[in-house]
């Protein structure tokens, strides 16, 4: 079976491109705001749904180019005309530009996507009926200048806490719920003290029904705002829930390289506390706090009905949060110290895990168990510290409260057999000490909760903070079309935390559609020259130019668009053979022709072919399901798939054996025609690829020239070693 047969066994009938409305309308409002951007920056890194711009995250996209994004639902005639142009959502799912209203002569101007910028007018009855009821104002957001003063009282909107304030007006009514359940807590004391003080002595039966039907109205009503309350509460986290993680995770794979942590297990453990923060922040108890003014407000009651019944109240509240304020230092060295430890163990785990086959292979369980084994023994032991204070918080909150009853009694008894208190009196003064107690518990009880919390969005600050490929407000040139010339000025390089430098002042120009070989010894930074030319890590001095362009000048996405990277350890991901090869454009972005193409000259035609699967074959985890060589050619088809400029080989051979190493020179040497190449190995066979070696050595160059005379240098040991 052919290539194009396995293709169209595994693929759907071929269907007519979709334009992507939303993304276009979304430009040309940018373009009207004077704001350049490409598809690929306004979109690189979301979520997009069939490959296209949706509704909710168009406010994402937006921010990109500078502009702030409302979703509204309007009657179209109700839009305001101050804020166009806006976006129109059409149905079905199509969109517009509306540029301006003409409500008295019943007309409008709009720009459609397949028109490009040209504006058209149609009739607004028309447009109305194919309006879906939603649209979109989009608004340049203000920049300040370096002439504007920077004032103190100014901050910056935090990651975790502006999303939560997005949702004050939900918490807002949390909080007049609360207020309103507060003041229905005092009804069933009062039914009580008035049916044993007034009710029973005087068999008032008709009072007796009116109190009661009077009090199941506002415990109906209790249930209800409760039950209001809780859903607003959920409501809110679950909000909250869907912005944070999407933040956390466009923070993670916008990283710069060089802020990465050391360890991906530790990193994960800090992604995964954010369940803690989640849980803490949808937690219906968090609303007990808002119920803590309302302490004073029954102890006031209480004093009314007998000044005694109020001192075993205050000492109760008193000591809890006494002992509360004990444990805070206790509580919180704990819950970092069991954080740190659980970071450090999961790094152990993913690590050995990720590395199986060498730990077999070096007979190394014994180590990995013993590490294991030690960390897992400290957890144990400081998670139980941590539960034992924690509970003695709760379980000295709930003693307390059980306590104050109990003296309340005793104190009540005394006042009623000197006749200053009555037996109502007593039962509503008992039920209002209970209801003043219990928030003070619940805030006790939080505090082990509060404190994991707490621990857990310190550690999610220091990722927030890290620095990122592109970070808010940055401009980048717009350069769809290269030529392919590379200019390393004067570059070095020092990765984080290390003492040298790994290039130190690189000096290297290849024209447009040049072919070099960097060769040298192992660790010499011939792969950190690759690194910097993705953008990857940027340069401690000097500069790295495309086409006389900074590459800091370049939106990183489009950057690497122009670059076929072949790095020399390979990873694939989780997927099919067709997904890993367009991992980097999504199944839509590349047709079956250049799916083909890439296949062809990656030398895959056989595995492709002799599977009944084809491009559908599952690679497994890392692409634990393929050889070496056959994972080797997966990176080279993903890398040339898009048709790039500039073609980045690291060892691209090194897994290949002698007949397939020949294919795939063969193929390249062709496909390469007027491209930049530059290919790094240790293989002599390579070199009939290149016309040009530059020799590295120690992080700086020491011979440049035709690919002969070096070739020749070499033999003759005329080329030394870098001072």
């Amino acid at each position: 079976m052919t290539q194009q047969e396995h293709l169209a066994s595994h693929e759907a009938p071929s269907r007519p491109v979709v334009r992507d409305e939303l993304l276009e309308c979304l430009q040309t409002i940018a373009l009207v705001h004077d704001h350049q951007a490409t598809a690929e920056s306004l979109t690189a890194g979301l979520p997009m749904e069939e490959g296209k711009l949706t509704p909710a995250i168009f406010p994402r996209a937006a921010s990109r180019a500078g502009l702030t994004a409302r979703i509204v639902k309007s009657r179209l005639v109700q839009l305001n005309p101050a804020l166009f142009p806006a976006v129109l959502m059409l149905e079905p799912g199509r969109a517009c530009v509306l540029v301006a209203l003409d409500i008295r002569h019943r007309r409008a101007r709009v720009i459609f996507p397949e028109l490009g910028e040209a504006e058209t007018e149609m009739d607004l009855d028309g447009l109305q009926s194919s309006y879906s009821g939603q649209a979109i104002y989009v608004r340049p957001r203000f920049h300040f200048d370096t002439r504007g003063p920077e004032v103190k009282t100014q901050r910056a909107r935090h990651w975790f806490w502006g999303v939560i304030r997005e949702n004050r007006k939900l918490y807002r009514d949390v909080i007049a719920g609360s207020v309103v359940i507060n003041l229905f807590a005092v009804a069933m004391p009062l039914f009580v003290l008035n049916v044993y003080d007034r009710v029973v002595p005087n068999h008032a039966t008709e009072t007796l029904w009116v109190l009661s039907i009077g009090i199941f109205v506002v415990l109906c009503f209790d249930l209800a705002l409760r039950l209001m309350r809780n859903a607003f509460v959920d409501l809110a986290a679950s909000r909250a829930d869907v912005k944070l993680s999407s933040s956390l995770m466009a923070r993670v794979l916008g990283l710069r390289m060089e802020a990465r942590p050391a360890s991906t297990g530790s990193f994960a453990a800090t992604l995964q506390s954010f369940e803690s923060v989640r849980a803490f922040i949808g937690s219906a108890t968090v609303v007990s706090l808002v119920d803590l003014p309302f302490v004073l407000m029954f102890a006031v009651i209480i004093a009314l009905i007998g000044p005694p019944l109020v001192i075993p109240v205050l000492v109760g509240i008193t000591f809890v949060l006494l002992y509360a304020m004990a444990a805070q230092g206790k509580l919180h060295e704990l819950s970092e110290t069991t954080w740190r430890i659980s970071a450090q163990r999961n790094a152990t785990l993913v690590e050995s895990v990720s590395q199986l086959e060498t730990v077999k292979a070096l007979r190394a369980e014994s180590r990995i168990q013993g590490i294991w084994e030690k960390a897992s023994a400290y957890l144990s032991r400081t998670a139980a510290q941590l539960r034992l204070v924690s509970s003695s918080v709760s379980s000295v909150a709930l003693w307390a409260q059980h306590s104050v009853a109990v003296c309340v009694i005793i104190i009540g008894v005394y006042q009623i057999i000197e006749g200053n208190l009555t037996q109502g009196g007593l039962i509503a003064a008992y039920l209002l000490s209970s209801r003043a107690m219990a928030p003070i518990s619940q805030a006790a009880a939080l505090l082990a909760q509060y404190h994991q919390s707490s621990t857990a969005l310190q550690s999610l600050n220091g990722l927030m903070e890290r620095p990122v490929e592109r970070p808010d407000g940055k401009q980048f040139v717009n350069r769809p079309v290269i030529r392919g010339e590379i200019r390393f000025d004067k570059v070095s390089l020092r990765y984080p935390e290390e003492e040298h430098d790994a290039l130190q002042d690189i000096s290297l120009h290849l024209e447009p559609g040049e072919k070099v070989a960097l060769l040298g010894r192992i660790g010499c930074g011939k792969s950190t020259m690759n690194k910097l030319m993705l953008g990857l890590y940027q340069p401690t001095a000097g500069a790295v130019l495309i086409d006389d362009v900074d590459i800091r000048q370049f939106d990183p996405i489009q950057l690497r668009r122009h670059i076929g990277y072949v790095p020399q350890d390979v990873s694939l991901f989780f997927g099919s053979l067709r997904d890993n090869i367009v991992a980097g454009g999504g199944s839509d972005g590349v047709d079956d022709e250049e799916l083909l193409r890439a296949i062809k000259l990656a030398g895959l035609e056989g595995l492709v072919n002799g599977h009944p699967q084809g491009v559908d074959l599952q690679v497994g985890e890392r692409g634990q399901s393929l050889s070496g060589g056959q994972r080797q050619a997966v990176a080279i088809a993903r890398a040339l798939v898009h048709d790039p400029q500039i073609l980045l080989l690291d060892e691209p051979s090194s897994s290949m054996d002698h007949a397939s190493e020949e294919t795939f020179k063969a193929n390249l040497k062709a496909y390469a025609h007027g491209k930049t190449m530059i290919v790094v190995t240790h293989r002599t066979s390579l070199l009939s690829l290149v016309d040009r070696i530059a020799v590295i050595d120690a992080g700086k160059v020491v011979a440049d020239g035709p690919r002969d005379k070096v070739v020749e240098a070499l033999r003759k040991g005329q080329i030394g070693r870098a001072g």
